[in-house]
């Protein structure tokens, strides 16, 4: 495979893990842990819908390089 393939997937991998846990981070501690929130649904706003978003980006950059990197092998 590629080398500069493999470097973006590892930084595209660990920027998504990153991303993922400070959403976990944001929807509070009693949710994350299997507890019950006080509400069921709550709009994402500010650095909630921000982080939001770059996740999705994040996701979608991530499968783009491993599905360019495995027609390529």
């Amino acid at each position: 495979m590629n080398p500069a393939l493999q470097l973006a997937q590892l930084i595209l991998a660990i920027i998504l893990i990153a991303a993922v846990l400070i959403q976990v981070r944001n929807s509070g501690m009693g949710s994350a842990l299997g507890g019950s929130d006080s509400s069921f649904f709550s709009a994402r706003r500010g650095i909630d819908r921000v982080t939001f978003n770059f996740t999705i980006f994040i996701s979608f950059l991530f499968f783009v390089v491993s599905a360019l990197a495995a027609v390529l092998q």
